[in-house]
């Protein structure tokens, strides 16, 4: 596992700007490096609450809902106010954050199609132009276009969307949504993101980055209501996606303590859990498919770069149990299970004493520190790639 860890030689000044030799220091692990990521959705109701807390307690990553149909639902009113506010209430918490999506043909706006497919082009970039460059620095992260591989054959009713992207393609769409979004943040990280795991997918992102599309992390949806996916599986659709190169992001993780949908519903959409589903047995199995799959990842894939588990509580999407907490805000096993994975055995703490020179040297996960010396002052560092640091 020596691709999620580093070590930095860390010199320590006093106040009078001399080597602290010979000091004790505490060192500990503040966030990770890797983005450990929930749905973020709780924080658009309220940021003080219980449920809130929790939250905070075990992700350092967040995705905010753009769907472009409730985002805006007049034209020219987005509420952005309200996606602001949580966006930078997540920042605060030392959160890295994502908005989720900014185009897609599901959840489009109905104003949308008041007009002709040039016109309906032109105002979908103006979007990704607007909403990117208002929340940069706040979110510079985004789910570009999302389930690219259905869109232009997407039939279970018209829409907008999928309208221009049979007129264009689908690499022409890509290529134009993502130029729009790097254009208007540079430095942003943009993703592709998709539920289809086949060749078809992986084609696509052949294809859109051969034109030229500024592709720089791939989104794998992982929804596994239909059946946990077994270590092979994951395997193969890795090997399918990692030859790219890129970061790869499991950007919609679920994992369900309950009953599996029919094999015959094509479309998780069309699916319904009942309120009294979830046994203890199945939040236990839950929690356990859960830590097999985290290691895995963490463990044995560097490219993988972000976990992302979709609902946080119970009774969110599709009245699913595929939250970590339930209903009533209890913590399910998947919680704990989690939170040993990432508080504690993916966790670097210890103490230490520096050199005459005020030097000591720190091996742990790639992450941000605190340290302390001598029980009181602290600073704050980072542990990447490597390299040496200075604190005052």
């Amino acid at each position: 596992m020596s691709h999620r860890k580093a070590s930095a030689k860390i010199r320590i000044l006093g106040a009078d700007g001399k080597p602290a030799a010979n000091t004790k220091v505490h060192i500990n692990q503040i966030n990770h490096e890797f983005l450990f990521g929930c749905g973020a959705f709780e924080s658009l109701k309220s940021c003080t609450d219980d449920r809130m807390n929790k939250w905070l307690g075990l992700f350092n990553y967040g995705t905010l809902p753009f769907y472009w149909g409730g985002y805006e639902p007049e034209e020219g009113k987005p509420h952005t106010e309200q996606l602001m506010a949580a966006a930078k209430f997540l920042k605060s918490k030392d959160v890295t954050v994502k908005g989720h999506p900014l185009c897609w043909h599901t959840g489009c706006v109905p104003w949308l199609m008041n007009y002709d497919n040039e016109t309906i082009l032109k105002k979908q970039l103006e979007r990704i132009h607007r909403d990117v460059g208002n929340f940069k620095g706040v979110i510079d992260m985004w789910d570009v276009i999302n389930e690219v591989v259905i869109m232009p054959v997407y039939d279970k009713y018209d829409n907008a969307i999928t309208r221009i992207c049979k007129e264009y393609g689908r690499v022409g769409l890509v290529k134009k949504v993502f130029d729009a979004a790097q254009e208007t943040n540079p430095d942003g990280i943009f993703l592709i993101n998709d539920f289809n795991m086949s060749e078809k997918y992986e084609q696509l992102i052949t294809d859109c980055l051969d034109a030229g599309a500024p592709i720089k992390t791939i989104g794998l949806q992982s929804h596994q209501h239909q059946g946990v996916w077994s270590l092979e599986k994951t395997e193969e659709i890795l090997a399918r996606f990692e030859h790219f190169g890129l970061p790869i992001h499991f950007t919609e993780n679920t994992i369900v303590a309950g009953p599996l949908v029919a094999p015959e519903i094509t479309d998780l959409q069309d699916a319904h859990y009942n309120d009294d589903d979830a046994t203890p047995e199945l939040e236990q199995k839950q929690a356990e498919d859960l830590s097999k799959m985290y290691r895995n990842l963490f463990e044995n894939h560097p490219l993988v770069t972000a976990i992302t588990n979709w609902d946080f509580g119970d009774g969110a999407w599709l009245n699913a149990p595929s939250g970590v907490i339930r209903k009533d805000g209890s913590l399910k096993p998947s919680y704990n299970a989690l939170h040993h994975l990432i508080k504690e055995e993916w966790h670097t703490e210890l103490d230490a004493t520096t050199d005459a020179n005020g030097f000591i040297t720190v091996e742990g996960y790639k992450g941000k520190y605190e340290i302390t010396a001598d029980g009181s002052h602290k600073a704050v560092f980072e542990l990447k790639k490597g390299g040496d640091v200075q604190l005052t």
